[in-house]
C-alpha cells in the first residue's frame, strides 16, 4: 500500500489505485450533501430524503457527466473500445451532462415524494458550486481543464505546486481550472448570502441564480481553455452553448416568466385549536383548578400558572406541579372532567366561524393540529358547529413527538395529500410557532394575551395578527408560503 505514488494518485494497493480525481469529486459531493441536508432539514424534510437525493443525483450525475464527455470528445474512439467508457478514474467528465441527468433525477424524485421541486432546488443547487469547485482540483491533478500557453513569468505570484502542474505538453498553461474553482466558491456565497440584498428573493430565485452565475462563469472560462469539447465537426464549444442556455433560463426565471406560466397554488391552512379557533382558556383553567384542588389543595394557582397551562401538552403541565407517580391518574381525571365541562365553558374565538366560512368559500383546504387528543378536538368542534370545515385533524394521540416538534404538522399535510412546502400554520403560542419553524411552514402568530406576546414574538413568526380576520388580506399577497425562501 502506497500513498501518493504520483501526483495524480491518492493510494496504490497492488494493481489497484484510487486517483486524486475521484477523491476530489467525492469530497465535493459530500460537502454539497452536508450543506444541502442542513438546508433541507430547516425546510422540514427528513434526513432520509436528503440521503436519497444525494445518492440518486450523485450516481445520475456521474453517468450523465461521463456520457456527455464520451458523446462530444471522441465518440469513435470510445466506440472502438467500449470498455474505456467506464474508465472514469482516468478523467473525462463533463459537468453539464451530470447537471442535466442529476436534475432529471431530482425532478422525478420530487414528484414522487411530493416535494416542491423549486424549493428543494433552492436548497441544493447553489451548493453544487462547491462540488464543482472541488472537482476542478481533480482536473488539476489530472492536468486537465487548462488554457493556452503563457510565459513562465505568468506564474511569478502563484504557488510553485500550481506552476509545476501547469507545465503541460512542454509549455506553461493558463490555470483555467483555478479560475473556475475560485469563481464557483464566490458564486455559492453570493447566491446563498448576497442575493437577498439585491432582489426580493422568491421561490426558485437561488436556483435561477446558479444558472446565471455558472452560465456566465463557464462561458468566459471555457473561452480561455485549449482542451474544450466541441459540437461534432464545428468550432462551437458545447459548454458555451449550454452556458448561454443556462443564463437564458435563469434570467427568465428571475423575470417571473415561469411563475406566470404555472398556476399559483393555494396554500393549505392548518390551525391550532385552543386559543386559536376555540376559546378554551376558561375551560382549561377551571379543569386545572379542580384537579389541583384534589391533588395539591395547598397550592394557590397564580396567573403565571394559568398562562403556563396554555399551549404545552397535558403531561407537561401536570408534570411541573405533581410528583411523577400521580401524573398518570391526574391525567385521567383531568380528561374526564374536561370533557364533562366542555358544554358549559367552551366557545368559538371571536370571528372564528366567519373566517372559516370565508376560507371555505375561497376554496382553501384546512386542518387542525392540536395538543389535545383527537376525540376531544372533535367534541369541541361539534359543540361549536365548526367540524364541517376541516379535512383532517391530528391530535396528541396520533403522534410520537409533540409540539414544538413538527411531526403533527407534517402528518396533517400527508393526510391531506398536499405539499408542506405550501402550508400555513396559525397558532397562539410560542410552541406553535416553533413547530411551524421546524416544519419550514409559513407561521401566523395570533396574539391574544399580552402576557404571551413577548414569548411568541421571540420565535420570529412570519407575521403576527391580533384578529383572525386579518388572515384574509395576508392570503392575497404574492409570496411563497414557507418559513423562508433562503
Amino acid at each position: 500500500m502506497t500513498f501518493f505514488p504520483d501526483i495524480s494518485t491518492f493510494i496504490q494497493i497492488g494493481g489497484l489505485s484510487i486517483k486524486m480525481y475521484a477523491v476530489c469529486i467525492l469530497i465535493g459531493a459530500f460537502i454539497t450533501y452536508y450543506v444541502s441536508e442542513h438546508k433541507l432539514s430547516k425546510m422540514g424534510y427528513p434526513k432520509s430524503y436528503s440521503e436519497d437525493i444525494f445518492f440518486g443525483a450523485l450516481v445520475s450525475g456521474i453517468i450523465g457527466a461521463r456520457l456527455w464527455y464520451v458523446l462530444f470528445y471522441n465518440l469513435d474512439t470510445y466506440l472502438a473500445d467500449p470498455i474505456s467508457i467506464f474508465m472514469t478514474w482516468n478523467g473525462g467528465m463533463a459537468i453539464q451532462g451530470g447537471l442535466m441527468l442529476g436534475a432529471i433525477f431530482g425532478y422525478v424524485y420530487a414528484k414522487y415524494r411530493k416535494i416542491n421541486f423549486l424549493r428543494a432546488a433552492d436548497a441544493i443547487v447553489p451548493a453544487i458550486l462547491l462540488a464543482q469547485a472541488m472537482g476542478r482540483w481533480g482536473n488539476f491533478f489530472n492536468q486537465e481543464a487548462f488554457g493556452g500557453i503563457v510565459p513562465e513569468s505568468f506564474y511569478t505570484y502563484f504557488p510553485s505546486f500550481i506552476k509545476d502542474m501547469m507545465y503541460i505538453e512542454g509549455a506553461y498553461r493558463v490555470p483555467t481550472f483555478l479560475y473556475e474553482s475560485v469563481l464557483n466558491v464566490i458564486g455559492f456565497f453570493a447566491i446563498t448570502y448576497g442575493l437577498k440584498y439585491i432582489i426580493k428573493v422568491k421561490r426558485g430565485d437561488q436556483f435561477y441564480g446558479y444558472l446565471v452565475w455558472y452560465g456566465i462563469t463557464r462561458f468566459f472560462v471555457e473561452g480561455l481553455r485549449s482542451d474544450s469539447l466541441y459540437v461534432w465537426g464545428t468550432f462551437i464549444r458545447t459548454a458555451q452553448v449550454l452556458s448561454i442556455v443556462f443564463v437564458f433560463i435563469g434570467l427568465l426565471g428571475w423575470a417571473g416568466v415561469f411563475r406566470k406560466l404555472i398556476k399559483k397554488k393555494k396554500p393549505i391552512i392548518l390551525f391550532d385549536l385552543d386559543g386559536t379557533l376555540l376559546d378554551t382558556e376558561p375551560l382549561i383553567i377551571e379543569t386545572f383548578k379542580q384537579i389541583f384542588k384534589k391533588y395539591r389543595p395547598e397550592l394557590t394557582l397564580t396567573r403565571e400558572h394559568e398562562i403556563s397551562f396554555l399551549g404545552p401538552t397535558l403531561n407537561e403541565s401536570l408534570g411541573k406541579l405533581l410528583p411523577e407517580e400521580e401524573v398518570k391518574q391526574a391525567f385521567s381525571d383531568y380528561r374526564e372532567l374536561n370533557i364533562k365541562l366542555h358544554p358549559e365553558y367552551i366557545k368559538p374565538m371571536p370571528q372564528a366561524k366567519e373566517l372559516l366560512e370565508a376560507l371555505k368559500a375561497k376554496g382553501y383546504t384546512m386542518g387542525i393540529v392540536s395538543s389535545k387528543k383527537k376525540d376531544v378536538v372533535e367534541l369541541g368542534l361539534q359543540l361549536t358547529q365548526m367540524d364541517q370545515y376541516f379535512s383532517t385533524i391530528v391530535g396528541y394521540d396520533e403522534v410520537k413527538k409533540f409540539k414544538p416538534d413538527p411531526e403533527g404538522l407534517l402528518l396533517a399535510c400527508k393526510n391531506m395529500n398536499e405539499y408542506h412546502d405550501d402550508a400555513i400554520y396559525v397558532g397562539d403560542t410560542d410552541t406553535d410557532m416553533l413547530a411551524a419553524d421546524k416544519a419550514g411552514m409559513y407561521s401566523v402568530a395570533l396574539i391574544t394575551h399580552p402576557e404571551r406576546k413577548d414569548a411568541i414574538l421571540s420565535t420570529n413568526p412570519n407575521i403576527a395578527i391580533h384578529d383572525l380576520m386579518e388572515l384574509l388580506p395576508i392570503l392575497e399577497k404574492d409570496i411563497s408560503w414557507t418559513r423562508s425562501t433562503i
